[in-house]
């Protein structure tokens, strides 16, 4: 009897067992290996390298008592200030003018990926919410959203969802925020967030806001950070971007530009069965969403009465200034040089192509190793019937 159907017997004794799983996922991981290898000797030269980007932080200091509006410096010489003013300039490279673009690609529809799936439509008298969703060929599914605040600006919605400070009061599924590093030119800082949905998991995240013409776009991304090391729990999400166009719109009361669109587009992994995070999405998306306007209009009424603001609040009124035509201007470089990097490319003898059985192989040992019931059984052949077509279409 061949071996796969040996599997699904009911073992007599444990070295059974032990004897089934290891011819069944033997293979499958020295395919894994094999692939794992093959995937970084092609590592291409443009990829970020982390330390660089580090090495051009600086630590947080505390703003001015007497200025509530700005970050200073606390250093006495005018060297150590241009020292400071120069490494604050490079924290932009955190989250740079690609990440713009990228964002501005997927508000507009231009990014190339596959159609959007509606999944809610709900509302209440100062807030409408819509919900798409997608899956790529690879990677966790991807969800954008749309969410339009009756009576508010858009200055009030940005400084809103980046104030983290002001979130620990009204999102629950958020136990722990704090600012890692900032850079009082652009604004961009590195912050430190412990979920409580998964309470094991921790996120590293990179963000920055570009203003163009009152239209924000948000950028916060999964990002490295060497200064602090991993550790077994909490598990660090590394793939991880949440991001946001924020703008002016027509109030569905008067037809005037009094209310406020929010342009969500949000995927991570985190190292759980994407089904099973879809499921999770699907269950708890409105019982997270409708908590956004009354948190709103709380942190408005607080900053009506003269209430002082936070950091994160400060850091979200320093924006890089951009036009459409300089996002434009650069979509086309870059398309210039990726074609140019194409040509290149195509020069070179021998594919790329990388061979089905690490593609299936791959997702089928991923999911052995989580469970052995019955539930990871059909994750096992859904994700490898998946990966088996985005690999035909490759190869």
């Amino acid at each position: 009897m061949p071996p796969l159907f040996r599997i699904f017997q009911i073992p007599t004794s444990l070295m059974d067992i032990i004897t089934d799983l290891a011819m069944f996922i033997t293979p499958l991981w020295i395919a894994v290996i094999v692939g794992v290898v093959v995937g970084w000797a092609w590592k291409p030269k443009w990829a970020f390298h982390p330390k660089d980007a580090l090495l051009k932080f600086r630590s947080p200091r505390p703003s001015n008592p007497q200025n509530d509006t700005a970050f200073t410096f606390s250093t006495t010489s005018s060297s150590a200030r241009e020292k400071d003013a120069s490494a604050s300039a490079s924290a932009s490279h955190l989250v740079t003018e690609y990440d713009l673009l990228h964002l501005w690609k997927l508000v507009e529809e231009k990014d190339g990926g596959p159609a959007w799936i509606q999944m809610m439509d709900r509302s209440t008298p100062t807030m409408r919410y819509q919900a798409w969703r997608r899956d790529p060929e690879s990677g966790p599914p991807q969800y954008r959203s749309r969410t339009v605040f009756e009576d508010a600006s858009p200055e009030l919605v940005r400084d809103f969802f980046w104030d983290d400070d002001y979130r620990l009061k009204w999102d629950d599924m958020l136990i722990h925020a704090s600012t890692i590093q900032e850079c009082v030119l652009t604004g961009t800082m590195m912050v430190h967030w412990f979920p409580f949905f998964c309470s094991d998991r921790e996120y590293i995240i990179g963000r920055r806001i570009w203003d163009a013409g009152r239209i924000y776009y948000c950028v916060t991304k999964g990002v490295p950070c060497p200064s602090m090391p991993r550790h077994n729990k909490p598990k660090r999400v590394d793939l991880f971007y949440s991001s946001w166009c924020i703008r002016a719109v027509k109030s569905r009361k008067d037809d005037q530009l009094t209310s406020c669109e929010v342009l969500l587009f949000h995927h991570e992994d985190m190292g759980i069965p994407w089904e099973i995070a879809k499921l999770g999405v699907r269950q708890g998306m409105w019982g997270a969403v409708k908590k956004f306007d009354p948190g709103l209009r709380t942190y408005e009424k607080q900053r009506a009465s003269g209430t002082a603001l936070s950091p994160c609040a400060r850091a979200a009124k320093i924006n890089t200034k951009v036009t459409m035509d300089n996002v434009r201007s650069l979509e086309n470089t870059i398309s210039d040089l990726l074609e140019t990097e194409n040509q290149d490319s195509s020069d070179k003898p021998g594919g790329r192509n990388i061979p089905k059985l690490l593609i299936v192989g791959g997702a089928i040992a991923l999911a052995c190793t989580l469970d052995q019931g019955l539930l990871t059984k059909a994750v096992i052949f859904g994700v490898a019937r998946r990966f088996a077509k985005m690999g035909g279409k490759r190869l």
